[in-house]
C-alpha cells in the first residue's frame, strides 16, 4: 500500500520554527521527486518547495525562500521541510506529493500532477 504520511505540524508564534516530515512507503521513494503544498482557508493550494529525486535540485516559492529548506534522506525514505521565521501567513494544510522522475532524476515539480499525495498536517501560526 503506497502511503505518504506527513508529521510535524502545530501551533507556534510568529517567528517560531517546525519541522516537517513526510514518510513514504510502498513505492521506490529514491524514484520520486517529492514537493510541499499547502493550502489556507480560502484559498487556492500551492506549491511551497519540492526536491528531486537525486536530491540535487530544490525549489522554493518566492514567499518562503531563505525561511524554509528541503531535505531529504532516502535511506529513511522520507522528506523534512524546516520552516524558520514563520509567520501568520504561512498558515494552512501543508501536504507532501510524490511524483515518479525517472529518468529526469535533476527535476522536481511545483504542478499539482503528482502519483501520490498525503493527508496534510496543519499548521498554524499566531501573531
Amino acid at each position: 500500500e503506497v502511503q505518504l504520511v506527513e508529521s510535524g505540524g502545530g501551533l507556534v508564534q510568529a517567528g517560531g520554527s517546525l519541522r516537517l516530515s513526510c514518510a513514504a512507503s510502498g513505492f521506490t521513494f529514491g524514484d520520486y521527486a517529492i514537493g510541499w503544498f499547502r493550502q489556507a482557508p480560502g484559498k487556492e493550494r500551492e506549491g511551497v518547495s519540492c526536491i528531486s529525486s537525486s536530491g540535487v535540485t530544490t525549489y522554493y516559492t518566492d514567499s518562503v525562500k531563505g525561511r524554509f529548506t528541503i531535505s531529504r534522506g532516502n535511506a529513511k525514505n522520507t522528506v523534512y521541510l524546516q520552516m524558520d521565521s514563520l509567520k501568520s501567513e504561512d498558515t494552512a494544510v501543508y501536504y507532501c506529493a510524490a511524483r515518479r522522475s525517472i529518468p529526469y532524476r535533476n527535476r522536481c515539480y511545483f504542478g499539482s500532477v503528482h502519483d501520490y499525495w498525503g493527508q496534510g498536517t496543519q499548521v498554524t501560526v499566531s501573531s
